[in-house]
């Protein structure tokens, strides 16, 4: 694993942690939280999903996996700043629910190409690794929206795990083009989640809801 890899997960890590940390804090200001409660909400949004995924890798790669940031505190450090910023200065965001949308966007996008990543690099089969591409970008705000009480967006018919899905698959189905580097399969992969999920928040994209038939 090159140096130029290691350095690009640990961006997207550090990245992905740090948007989603805040876009839990900015539900903790709308539910009138104290600051306690924002490093919490801010925490268990930013680092929920990548627990969750590097248990699953640990049950298949027994010892081999660990948990990514409970050997690094700077993940932890890094969403309780994003949580405690958000504390003092959310009222610089105009539209808090607008700007909990937009930065739950960029973390999913950033976190389904990460997760799948992960996944791949621990020699799991494609497929799962997109599903825990798709794990690592969705439970996360799972968990923040059943503390917080909020309607998540997986339960509504608005385009969300289909875009983390679409990034993922995508980082996995461009690995056998060995013209396109690392570094820009990552990105692609990021922009088509990241575009599918801010297309559905702009014009009110949806997936077509089941309708229940009469009895014959």
């Amino acid at each position: 694993m090159s140096l130029n890899y290691t350095s690009l997960l640990f961006f997207i890590d550090s990245a992905g942690v740090l948007v989603f940390a805040i876009s839990g804090a900015l539900v903790a200001a709308r539910k009138q939280l104290d600051i306690v409660g924002f490093c919490l909400i801010g925490i268990v949004t930013g680092l929920g999903g990548g627990t969750i995924r590097d248990l699953l890798l640990g049950t298949v790669k027994a010892g081999a996996i660990e948990v990514f940031w409970l050997d690094k505190s700077f993940y932890l450090y890094l969403c309780i700043a994003g949580a405690v910023f958000v504390f003092f200065f959310h009222h610089m965001v105009n539209s808090r629910y607008r700007a909990v949308l937009w930065a739950d966007a960029i973390g999913l996008s950033l976190f389904a190409v990460e997760g799948t990543k992960r996944a791949l690099g621990a020699g799991i089969d494609p497929s799962a690794a997109v599903l825990l591409g798709v794990i690592t970008a969705t439970f996360g705000g799972i968990i923040r929206d059943v503390i917080c009480r909020e309607d998540s967006p997986i339960l509504r018919k608005e385009i969300y795990i289909t875009a983390a899905f679409t990034g993922a698959a995508l980082y996995a189905a461009l690995g056998p083009l060995e013209f396109l580097s690392e570094t820009a399969r990552t990105f692609i992969a990021i922009a088509a989640a990241f575009g599918l999920r801010a297309a559905a928040l702009r014009f009110d994209l949806t997936l077509p809801g089941f309708r229940q038939r009469p009895p014959s």
